[in-house]
């Protein structure tokens, strides 16, 4: 008979450390780590319905006017280089890129050429963040650049391969953030440089 009660005092002592193993906070800390769970794979399940859509549509750029000028560069030892001056007119109907899945474009213009001092430069020319409630229809003709066009020596004049490329991201709710390229022109630059007023 004592053996049994000893039996029966060990089992509810068992009993209560496992109660008192699970407090309010392991409690809290488990249903928070099940949420998290559950949100992370509805997360992916939603990028699932829209990772496979296509990510191109038809666009046009064409470059306009460019001239060369050989300016002091007045950010180091003053020596000459050349800055572009360029328009450029794009046209793209972007609005088959947006579903509920795309929160913003960021769309920009690049130019890519080689010269004597480095094999591969990649300039910046304009940028525009195209928001979901934005018009997304655009038709921009003799747009000028929104940055300087320089490079660092002499390699635009007589430059006959630089590339003028539009590409765009897509800043997603959820997902990767593909960057798109869409049309390239090649633009070959003037053999002299056009007087500047010193």
């Amino acid at each position: 008979m004592l053996s049994i009660l000893r039996v029966l005092l060990m089992r509810m002592r068992m009993r209560n450390r496992y109660f008192e193993m699970h407090t309010v906070l392991s409690r809290l800390n488990t249903v928070f780590a099940f949420t998290l769970s559950v949100l992370a794979a509805t997360t992916f399940c939603c990028f699932l319905t829209t990772a496979f859509n296509s990510n191109f549509t038809p666009s046009d750029l064409q470059a306009g006017r460019v001239i060369v000028k050989n300016v002091p560069d007045f950010t180091g030892d003053r020596d000459r280089n050349d800055l572009a001056l360029l328009t450029f007119d794009l046209k793209a109907n972007l609005t088959p890129l947006f579903n509920w899945n795309v929160k913003q474009l960021f769309l920009y213009v690049m130019a890519e050429y080689r010269s004597p001092n480095n094999v591969r430069n990649e300039v910046f020319l304009w940028d525009k963040v195209l928001l979901r409630d934005e018009n997304a229809v655009l038709e921009y003709n003799n747009m000028n650049t929104d940055y300087y066009f320089f490079d660092d020596g002499v390699g635009l004049k007589s430059n006959k391969n630089v590339t003028l490329t539009f590409y765009w991201q897509i800043i997603p709710n959820a997902g990767q953030t593909p960057r798109i390229h869409s049309t390239s022109q090649i633009v070959e630059f003037p053999d002299r440089y056009i007087a500047i007023k010193e």
